[in-house]
């Protein structure tokens, strides 16, 4: 598979995880009528939906990272090239970036907003390493390539409700979300601490996959091919 064609796939498969994140949470929120637990599932309910259709969708093509997190794991491992990571990150995050201003436009608010919505803390903090780290060992352990779709929307899913910071869990998504002053929301000055308990909690996952699965890397390596090897070896994702 050409990089260009992966590289496409990633931007696409990125702007329409944003958007849905998103444009889910300014519907939710104008639905539920000030009842934020409602809005919180709406914004799930899409999350989880959208997750497993361009996970199976576009993972056969670039692995569906939508997230440097995952990308950097997979350049750790060896299972793409430093140059190809750069470039995944790259489409990723503008690909993010251009699902908050495609959201914005589909709702008509302004396209590029500066997010008021205050994230910060040691326990907002702990809870994207956590959200992280469960989501690359989801991604590192999976035993077939078909559990992939459903066992990464089912733990982002989880994890919208059980983390403090309702599971960004991706520096990207992190970056855009920057960008939207609405319920998905997170001010600037906020996203550096997400991004470092992100990239935190990935090579913690990581480390704690090498010990609990080191058959399966394996066994994913060596079964792989060159038209599938992203989507079978652990690297298919997208996370908010």
């Amino acid at each position: 598979m050409s990089l260009a064609r992966r590289l496409a796939a990633e931007a696409l498969g990125s702007l329409l995880l944003a958007a849905t994140v998103i444009g889910s949470g300014i519907m939710g929120e104008r639905l539920a009528a000030g009842n934020l637990a409602v809005a919180l599932l709406a914004n799930t309910a899409a999350t989880v939906a959208i997750l497993a259709v361009l996970i199976a969708l576009l993972g056969p093509v670039s692995g569906a990272h939508f997230n440097p997190a995952v990308s950097l794991v997979e350049a750790l491992r060896r299972r793409m090239s430093w140059g190809a990571f750069l470039s995944y990150a790259l489409v990723q995050i503008v690909g993010c970036c251009a699902g908050a201003m495609l959201a914005h436009a589909m709702f008509g608010l302004p396209l590029v907003q500066a997010s008021l919505h205050v994230r910060t803390g040691g326990s907002q903090w702990l809870a994207e390493a956590v959200a992280t780290c469960g989501l690359v060992l989801v991604i590192l352990g999976h035993r077939g390539a078909e559990d992939v779709p459903w066992m990464v929307a089912g733990w982002i899913g989880a994890a919208y409700w059980f983390t403090a910071s309702t599971s960004f869990a991706n520096p990207a998504i992190t970056i855009a979300r920057s960008l939207s002053d609405t319920f998905a929301g997170i001010r600037p000055l906020d996203v550096p601490g997400f991004i470092v308990a992100q990239l935190i909690g990935a090579l913690l996952g990581l480390a704690i996959s090498s010990r609990l699965f080191p058959n399966q890397s394996m066994h994913a390596t060596s079964t792989s091919t060159a038209g599938r090897s992203d989507a079978i070896a652990g690297q298919p994702t997208g996370s908010p």
